[in-house]
This record gives structure tokens, sequence and C-alpha cells, in this order.
């Protein structure tokens, strides 16, 4: 495997692997083709692999997204894993434990795992990492790994507009091999260590956006989508201090960069769940409706779980996972949030 030392073209040439053709994975995987790796997107339905190949886009997700000669869509995991460098992870959060079990008889020693889950897994409220390193010796020789994460919605990724993440790794020069895989084009990949704060941040933010887009669909304007939005980032900060993040990480792309984007654009699924509730719907008739995975509503009571384990106070996840639960309206939550006491900003 090589080393970052001394990056240059040749080595973004090594195959990279990319795990999951949905939106996010398809556009991670056009941006590492348009940088020179050659790169293979993995999906679980063969058919529709071979036809996105034929027709050179992803039409189920990113319809609008040219795929660059050096992407090749497949569905032959064992094809696309055959002496790929990297292998980056972009299933949803709770697909992602019965994924790297699939992935762990292929993988061989050297082989670096990126993780681009944006969420908790369900009923453990374990952070992405955690998942993988209980099934593979991640880290050091075996298989060093990361986390990618900040404000990007797919389809401005996919279509080359300006966008930047982070790439969090203990292993500085497996962050740096990452982030030069990506970088350039309009594409901004910053590198760090807090992988804790990267992934608290990614996730947790889906649970204030959709608090949010249930304040704008209930015609509350842009004062409280504001509040919450600021509150929101309190919340996630002062979780964060007791699991050990670093608060100049959730002052940046993975914490408020993601907050931002999430909460005030309907491209966000989240954002667009909380106006579908504040509209009267059920959640089962939203989800339906947005037709994709919504990270936050699965992060709620996971998010909330652990503010109970820690002793934080979080009360704009509180009464999200109330609304996403039916044990609250939208406007009881509001009214619930507005009868709060007075209290100093920074508790």
């Amino acid at each position: 495997m090589s080393s970052t030392a001394g990056y240059s073209s040749e080595a973004a040439a090594t195959p990279v692997a990319v795990i999951g053709a949905g939106s996010f994975g398809t556009a991670l995987a056009i941006q590492l083709a348009r940088r020179g790796s050659r790169t293979r997107l993995w999906g679980r339905n063969t058919a529709e692999m071979a036809e996105a190949d034929r027709i050179r886009h992803n039409p189920r997700y990113l319809a609008d997204c040219e795929f660059p000669m050096t992407l090749v869509a497949t569905g032959d995991l064992d094809a696309a894993l055959r002496e790929v460098e990297d292998i980056v992870i972009a299933t949803p959060s709770h697909a992602l434990r019965a994924t790297v079990d699939m992935l762990k008889p292929r993988l061989i020693a050297g082989q670096g795992v990126v993780i681009a889950c944006k969420g908790f897994e369900p009923g453990s409220g374990k952070l992405s990492h955690e998942v993988v390193a209980e099934v593979l010796n991640v880290g050091g020789a075996s298989h060093p790994y990361a986390v990618l994460s900040g404000p990007t919605f797919a389809n401005e990724l996919g279509r080359g507009l300006p966008t930047a993440v982070i790439i969090a790794s203990k292993d500085d020069e497996f962050a740096k091999r990452v982030a030069h895989r990506l970088n350039g084009g309009g594409f901004r990949a910053y590198t760090g260590h807090d992988v804790i704060g990267v992934e608290l941040g990614g996730a947790a933010k889906n649970v204030i956006a959709i608090a949010a887009g249930t304040s704008d669909g209930l015609g509350f304007g842009s004062n409280a989508r504001s509040l919450l939005i600021t509150r929101g980032l309190a919340e996630i900060r002062r979780l964060g201090e007791k699991m050990g993040a670093e608060n100049e990480t959730l002052m940046g792309l993975a914490g408020l960069g993601d907050l931002v984007l999430t909460c005030t654009d309907n491209q966000s699924r989240n954002r667009r769940m909380g106006l579908l509730l504040a509209g009267g719907k059920s959640l089962a008739e939203a989800t339906a409706e947005i037709q994709q995975v919504v990270e936050g509503v699965k992060a709620a009571p996971e998010v909330h779980r652990l503010a109970q384990r820690y002793g934080v106070a979080m009360p704009i996840t509180e009464v999200a996972c109330a609304v996403i639960d039916g044990r609250m309206t939208p406007r009881e939550a509001f009214a619930t949030l507005a009868s709060r006491s007075v209290r100093a900003e920074a508790k």
C-alpha cells in the first residue's frame, strides 16, 4: 500500500471502492474518479448497477450527475474490492454493521477504511467508528481508518459545485492520503484527528434539522429557526464535551457547518421530515413521501439516550423525539420549549 509521502497522481490512480450506491456514495465516487482515482461504486442491486454503468449515471439518485470515465458501477462485491487500496463505506448508519460483516472476510491487511455514514447504530447508540472497530481490527497496520463528514448535499457534490469536508483519523498519514484523493476541482478536503467530534456533529445535527423544519412548517419564522440552530448547537457542544469531542471541531465543518446546511435548505431530508410532520403527516406518511432514509429519525432516540447517560440537558432533542414517536404534536413540543424557565445563555 502506498504512503502519503510524496503523494502523486500515480498514487491517486490506485483503485478505491465506494460501498453504497445511494446519493452520497455515488457523489463521493464521482469526486474520487474526477480527481484521478480508479473508482468502483458498489450497490446491492446488480441490475441497477449494470444499468448505471451502461448509461453513465445513477438514475435512482443522481440522474443529472455524469460518471467520469474512471468510475465503474458494479453489483459484484468481489470485483469492486479487487486490489483496491482504500474502501469508502457510504451506507445508511443502520446498515453499517451488516455491511462491515460482509466486507470482513474479503479485506486484506493494509487496506484503509473511510467511514462516510452520519448516524448512530440503532439500539446500541454506538458511533460508526465504534461499530467498525468491533467488527474489524481497525487502526495501525491492519486497517487504518478515517471518518468523513461535513456540509455536503450529494447533488451539489456530484455536479462539482464548491464543497468542503473534514477527514478525521488518528493516523495523520492516512487522513492526508484520503484528502489528496478527494481534494481539488472546487472540492476542499481538510484533515483532523477528532474522530468523535466529527461523527457526533454529523449525526446529532440531523435531529436539530427535524426540529427546524417543524418550526418552519408551523410558520414560526426566521427568528425561531435561528434560535433552534444556535441552541441546538449548544446542545451538541454540551454532549460533545462529555464524550471527549473538541469544541473546535463542533464549531467547524462537521458541526456548525453541517448544522446550518441541514436546517436551512430543503434538499435536507431531515428538514423536509420536519416540514411534513408540521403539516399533519404521520411519520410513516412523511417517510413514504421522502422515499429515502431520514437519518435524524433513527438518530433522535440515540442522542436522547446519550444525553441521559452523560447527564446533559438537550431540550430540543427531547421534544424532537416526542414528536417523532407521536407523544407530542409539533405545537405541543414548541409550547414545551417556550415554557422553559429563564437561565443564562452559557448554561
